[in-house]
């Protein structure tokens, strides 16, 4: 356990009775609800299988609150450039692969030799004061206590969601006056040594009925057939009235911390 900006983090090892009050709602708010039905997603967060990341996992509680959880950061190991036939390269579908790729390799007992990131959340009162990457040190220095050189992370750039229609791939070749990037979490990545590796075009895939999609957005809307633009959507929503049937595919980036 380590202690900085006035918080305590420890493993979800440490803390395992903290395991499902970081799915609670003060920080799970913080996540639009479409982004929970991402169906790859319960290969490492359903049916109990986090208790097989433990020691992957961090949480944030203040002292004061040692039970109230306030940010929770996830990451997950996997084989990467092994020898094993297709990984000779960071996929193209991103956080749905990492997480497929982690769960074969779990299943076949194949050595990890590198983890990915996989979310850092705080709670929304929270939000704006350094936590996100305090959560990111945690996540890189837990990564190397637990023998690794390489922490990836197909990152969601925070400010992308205001920009829905602009291309991902030009929205993130953006950069400031200072050289860094636009985006202020892909700047707070860049700025703890990581490395942008590539677009990952189809990093996560949700799709649903129109009646879910209204359930999952609280909006009245999908009402004709097309794109549809949808609050926290990096880009948008393929919507098709003829099969009831909606669609979103995000865009992440990859990017590389070297720990070594």
């Amino acid at each position: 356990m380590s202690e900085a900006a006035g918080l305590v983090v420890a493993t979800f090892a440490q803390r395992p009775d903290l395991l499902g009050a970081v799915f609670g709602l003060e920080i799970q708010s913080a996540v639009p609800e479409f982004m929970r039905h991402d169906p790859v997603s319960t290969l490492y967060y359903g049916g109990g299988q986090l208790d097989h990341h433990r020691e992957f996992g961090v949480v944030a509680v203040d002292p004061v609150q040692p039970d109230r959880p306030v940010a929770r950061a996830f990451s997950v190991p996997f084989a990467f450039r092994d020898g094993t036939r297709g990984r000779e390269e960071l996929p193209d579908c991103g956080w749905d692969a990492v997480i497929r790729w982690a769960y074969e390799d779990r299943c076949a007992g194949r050595l990890a030799t590198a983890v990915s990131a996989l979310e850092i959340t705080v709670a929304p009162r929270l939000q704006q004061r350094g936590i996100s990457r305090l959560m990111l040190t945690a996540l890189r220095d837990n990564a190397r206590r637990l023998g690794f050189a390489d922490l990836y992370a197909p990152l969601r750039p925070t400010d992308k969601h205001h920009e829905p229609l602009t291309r991902f791939a030009d929205y993130v070749a953006r950069r400031r006056e200072d050289g860094l990037p636009y985006d202020s979490w892909v700047r707070t990545h860049v700025r703890a040594g990581a490395r942008i590796v590539k677009v990952a075009s189809c990093s996560m895939v949700i799709a649903g009925t129109i009646a879910e999609w209204r359930n999952w957005t609280g909006l009245g809307g999908f009402t004709e057939s097309g794109p549809a633009i949808v609050p926290g959507a990096l880009s948008p929503i393929h919507v098709c009235l003829e099969q009831d049937h909606a669609v979103y595919v995000e865009p992440n980036l990859w990017v590389h911390h070297r720990l070594g």
